[in-house]
């Protein structure tokens, strides 16, 4: 730690030799003419990469079509889609409230473009006809908590929330308060509203649902979208019959759809003549090859872009599809592990003990235990064994865990359940949360043979 903390401070200060000239040893002003060395060299290495990608040709046009959060001025194979929520929402319009919509389908299905897409334009032509319709859009994943989310609607309404401090039913009652009070038609649009549900439960929702019944100039209508196919199954019969007044189905698209999406996308962001056409095909093949993901095969070709940029070729091959294929497999699956909710982290984690203290007792019951247990530590409070049992299943289906049914004979059948994932990502996806960090050498205490 001392040794670290010496080379912390030295970098901070450049060629600083005070330390040195108080000991009056020579073999530290050794070590720290090669420390000025070791940095000069690395300063040389940067150097030489930024002059390098500045020198070179660049493949890209524009790297920023193929983010995620880039909304194009057209989305191929969703006309009928965009169709449907645009009468859906049209009434607004003229001032009248719209139903409440649930859209729902895999990641990668085009439903954020599709909402983003309908309502900039649909705020535009509110503007147009000097329509009072406020329009909010918030990702519930990257909010977090109830309180966050509703501090986004209060500033869509030009209302400000502290960052902390206020119990969220005084934040929903003073969300509710100004908007009566602007006189407005307001359109929440949730994305990733799951990941709130699975997290803090419903309430908000039932709340926003039964907003109206207590405005008398505004009105609400809630747009959910949400990845999880059985999203539904989760809420409140209350709830949903209210939220899911009209629903929409993304289903995946198939090659042909992705490598139509992708050929669109590249206008925009390689320079003419850099892309072969094997490139744009491997992508859609390998994209719709697992879950017909958008995200995936535009993922795919930006990595790949990038890959040949830094080596400097001119075009974008096949080879570098491979490639990124490789580097995007172990980022993803990173990605996934650090955005799971604290309850499936709390799960995975009890699996990875049980392998790593060689436990063969991987059935549904002893993960519960261990489970409670674990919990207990973090001072969280268990879900049931149901729901613990259900977010095993979520695990399966998502490549992290894996489960298998095995009969017992007689003594019926059981679910024995393993990992999907190798030691070294679960570790490094985990172990930035300190609380799961400080549990991964944790050894389970009620498997430990009673004296």
């Amino acid at each position: 730690m001392v040794f670290a903390f010496a080379r912390t401070v030295y970098f901070s200060v450049g060629h600083c030799l005070s330390p040195v000239e108080n000991d009056g040893a020579t073999g530290h002003i050794q070590r720290s003419a090669l420390g000025g060395l070791r940095v000069d060299s690395q300063r040389g290495i940067l150097e030489e990469v930024f002059s390098n990608f500045l020198k070179g040709s660049s493949v890209f046009r524009s790297r920023e079509a193929l983010r995620h959060d880039y909304v194009p001025e057209s989305l191929p194979h969703r006309e009928d889609h965009i169709r449907y929520l645009g009468e859906i929402l049209a009434p607004a319009l003229k001032g009248s409230l719209c139903s409440n919509t649930l859209i729902y389908g895999k990641t990668g299905t085009g439903k954020t473009a599709v909402m983003k897409f309908v309502l900039k334009r649909l705020a535009q032509k509110a503007q147009d006809l000097g329509s009072n319709v406020r329009v909010c859009f918030v990702n519930c994943r990257l909010a977090g908590t109830e309180y966050r989310v509703l501090s986004n609607l209060c500033a869509a309404i030009d209302m400000g929330i502290p960052f902390t401090g206020l119990a969220v039913g005084e934040v929903f009652d003073r969300f509710r308060d100004g908007l009566d009070s602007s006189n407005t038609l307001f359109l929440a649009a949730l994305d990733e509203i799951d990941a709130i549900v699975k997290g803090r439960g419903d309430m908000l929702l039932y709340e926003l649902t039964r907003i109206n019944g207590n405005l008398r100039r505004s009105r609400v209508a809630i747009l959910g979208v949400s990845n999880d196919l059985r999203f539904k199954e989760m809420l409140d019969p209350r709830v949903l019959s209210t939220l899911s007044e009209e629903e929409i189905v993304f289903r995946p698209y198939n090659a042909d759809e992705l490598q139509d999406i992708l050929e669109e996308r590249s206008t925009v962001a390689f320079q003419s003549g850099v892309l072969t056409e094997g490139a744009t095909k491997l992508c859609a093949a390998l994209a719709a090859a697992e879950h017909g993901d958008a995200r995936r095969a535009l993922d795919l070709l930006r990595v790949a872009g990038e890959l040949a940029e830094r080596v400097g070729d001119t075009q974008v091959s096949e080879d570098h599809v491979q490639l990124a294929q490789k580097r995007i497999e172990h980022d993803r699956i990173l990605e996934t592990l650090v955005s799971l909710p604290t309850h499936a982290k709390a799960v995975l984690l009890t699996v990875y003990l049980l392998a790593k203290f060689s436990i063969s007792r991987s059935m549904t019951g002893d993960i519960y235990n261990l489970y409670s247990e674990l919990c207990g530590e973090m001072g969280l409070a268990p879900l049931t064994q149901r729901r613990v049992g259900g977010l095993i299943s979520e695990l399966d289906i998502m490549g992290l865990l894996n489960s298998r049914v095995i009969s017992l004979g007689r003594y019926g059948r059981t679910k024995r359940t393993s990992l999907g994932v190798p030691y070294k990502l679960v570790r490094e996806g985990l172990g930035d949360d300190q609380r799961f960090r400080a549990l991964m050498n944790h050894r389970p205490r009620y498997l430990a043979p009673s004296r």
